[in-house]
């Protein structure tokens, strides 16, 4: 009886995590490999050598040098050739792009998004994108997946849309429906805009570094990408972190899940568009019009802004002392709610917070800012080929 990985299945895990480092960190040195994977130059140069081969990433010498003697070779990733389709379908946009290995955008198409769509009718938008883009691909290069994030509940096994309210979503087939519109003979994953933006904030944004975070996601609703331990949490089916749905206000304002009182009836669009006296406004131009308000001295915006902010510091200190994290990140709409009312939300939060949850806790807004989905979606479709780089192409 075999125990133990066997001498193949250690050679792939070495490949992938050569691999991956490569993806997130850009070019390395294999002397910085050898140190930071902790195998030998023989291994580093075999490993290397199997991933050129395979056509996924390149040796050379490094551009500058300030070190006598012979300079280690350097491993860069095959951006160009390596890439993956990604799309982001928010409430008001859609946004698809063509992501090198290495986590470069090489292309990119936003359009706006008509409220309403269905699944049928969003998916030739994005396969139209996806045919301008691919006029633009060189011969040879190499499409690895595509991944999609989307507001609403995602079912992990197929990517069903069980329940997207802000996009009027229910059952909703958005991976079965792209794969086949899309005409590309590459997987199609799906997951939620919060947990594909915490995704990508995590591996190579300003949450890089950090193994328990919270990314705050706000479009018409409000929810989470969570990190705890440097592992995605999204639950048993795959609809974790959806916070918006906490209920602070018994029988408060009817929420579009269904529900009454729900956190984002407070601190989402309709929510504060509706405590600034502008209920037929919609959209993150209206939001940003109250901001503007409320910046100007209009007394009800300033009114409706800062009780926003301190419904916000509310939720996120329940956040802070369930889950501890290191850092919350405001994105989407919750950027700019926080950077408007950051006084209430630090207030809220210190007054509520558990002191040793907040010992370490930063507050911040995205690096990758309204990419972060985005990028997230990408990092999804390359998870696949990390995992095992010479069997997924």
């Amino acid at each position: 009886m075999r125990v133990g990985p066997s001498q193949d299945e250690i050679r792939r895990q070495n490949l992938g995590a050569l691999l991956r480092h490569v993806h997130v960190h850009g070019a390395t040195s294999r002397a910085e490999l050898t140190t930071t994977l902790g195998l030998n130059r023989s291994t580093i140069g075999a490993l290397t050598a199997d991933l050129a081969g395979a056509g996924l990433v390149s040796e050379g010498t490094p551009k500058e040098t300030g070190r006598a003697g012979r300079p280690s070779l350097v491993v860069r990733p095959e951006s160009a050739r390596v890439y993956a389709y990604a799309y982001s379908i928010e409430v008001d946009r859609l946004r698809a792009a063509r992501v090198g290995l290495g986590g470069e955008v090489l292309d990119r198409r936003d359009l706006d998004r008509p409220r309403g769509l269905d699944a049928g009718e969003t998916a030739p938008l994005l396969a139209g994108a996806l045919k301008e883009m691919h006029q633009h691909v060189a011969p040879g290069s190499l499409c690895v997946g595509a991944g999609v994030a989307v507001c609403g509940m995602v079912r992990r096994d197929d990517g069903l849309v069980r329940l997207g309210p802000a996009t009027g979503w229910v059952d909703e087939p958005i991976g079965t429906v792209l794969a086949t519109e899309l005409g590309i003979d590459v997987p199609v994953t799906v997951g939620n805009v919060a947990d594909m933006a915490a995704f990508a904030e995590h591996a190579r944004g300003v949450a890089a570094g950090c193994d328990n975070v919270i990314y705050l996601y706000g479009d018409v609703g409000v929810g989470a990408g969570i990190i705890a331990g440097g592992r995605r949490l999204t639950g048993h089916g795959g609809y974790g972190g959806e916070v918006g749905h906490m209920v602070v206000v018994r029988d408060g304002a009817p929420c579009e899940c269904g529900s009454r009182g729900c956190w984002e009836t407070e601190i989402g669009e309709h929510g504060l568009l509706r405590a600034a006296g502008r209920s037929d406004a919609r959209g993150r131009d209206a939001l940003l019009a109250v901001f503007d308000a409320a910046d100007r001295g209009d007394a009800r915006a300033q009114t409706a802004v800062r009780r926003a902010g301190d419904w916000l510091g509310f939720g996120v200190a329940n956040l802070v002392n369930i889950f501890n994290p290191e850092m919350v990140i405001f994105g989407g709409t919750m950027r700019d709610l926080y950077l408007a009312a950051a006084a209430q939300v630090r207030s809220r939060l210190n007054s509520m917070g558990l002191p040793a949850c907040l010992e370490h806790v930063r507050l911040r807004t995205p690096k990758l800012g309204a990419d972060a989905a985005l990028i997230g979606a990408a990092e999804l479709a390359f998870e696949r080929l990390l995992a095992d780089p010479l069997d997924a192409g």
